[in-house]
């Protein structure tokens, strides 16, 4: 599922920043809940000042977040790259329903629980050729923020995926009372600090709290540390 590469590109920078080239737009991406507490959609606000290039925190104690201020080497923060780098496919659980497939790598989880609601999306995906519940079904997994989930339609073998703008979002999350990762949207380059190329993605989520155990990528750390942006 390899995507056409856009300008936009992200250097993870040897226990530095993450370096953003290709005047990306910046903006906080907000998860709104619904009165049971359920994720339900994503708000846009804030759009931060977009420059040709900038550098995004990713230690999580710059003074100037989103933005690096040099922290990183003043607290010696170590942010060796542990994710996988075989692509996505090659990671992932399948499950299978009438006219749609999930696929499923929970290691990108980065706890934005837009898959929880409705009976969650792996009991969904039995019930796929239910109009209402394709419709319900293919919001939820689109609305993944890290790609974790993606969803095939059976009949052509593609993913069928929410056209998404190239930008970067800054992960807010008021329900769980703290800040959640940086948000790659609609097919960003993606470079390890030793030149390896990721592969390209639609949705992508990287860790900003500097704590994941799945560097440069979120695991969810964030949510039970109460990172604060």
């Amino acid at each position: 599922m390899e995507r056409k590469k856009s300008q936009a590109r992200v250097a993870v920078s040897k226990n530095g920043p993450y370096i953003v080239t290709g005047g990306v737009p910046l903006s906080k991406q907000t998860i709104a809940a619904d009165a049971n507490g359920d994720s339900t959609a994503w708000t846009e606000s804030g759009n931060f000042f977009q420059a040709e290039k900038y550098a995004l925190c990713r230690c999580g104690h710059s003074k100037n977040k989103p933005f690096c201020d040099g922290t990183h080497a003043r607290i010696g923060f170590d942010g060796t790259e542990t994710a996988s780098r075989e692509p996505y496919i090659d990671q992932t659980t399948a499950i299978d329903g009438p006219a749609l497939m999930l696929t499923d790598v929970e290691s990108l989880c980065a706890f934005a629980r837009f898959c929880d609601p409705n009976g969650k999306v792996w009991a969904q995906v039995a019930a796929t050729d239910d109009p209402a519940v394709r419709a319900m079904f293919l919001r939820q997994v689109n609305d993944c923020p890290s790609g974790r989930l993606v969803a095939w339609d059976k009949a052509t073998g593609a993913p069928v995926e929410r056209e998404l703008p190239v930008s970067i979002g800054l992960i807010e999350d008021p329900q769980e009372n703290c800040s959640g990762p940086i948000w790659l949207r609609g097919g960003m380059t993606l470079v390890t600090a030793d030149g390896f190329t990721y592969e390209t993605r639609n949705r992508v989520t990287l860790c900003r709290c500097g704590e994941s155990r799945n560097k440069p990528f979120c695991d969810g750390t964030h949510a039970s540390i109460k990172f604060h942006a």
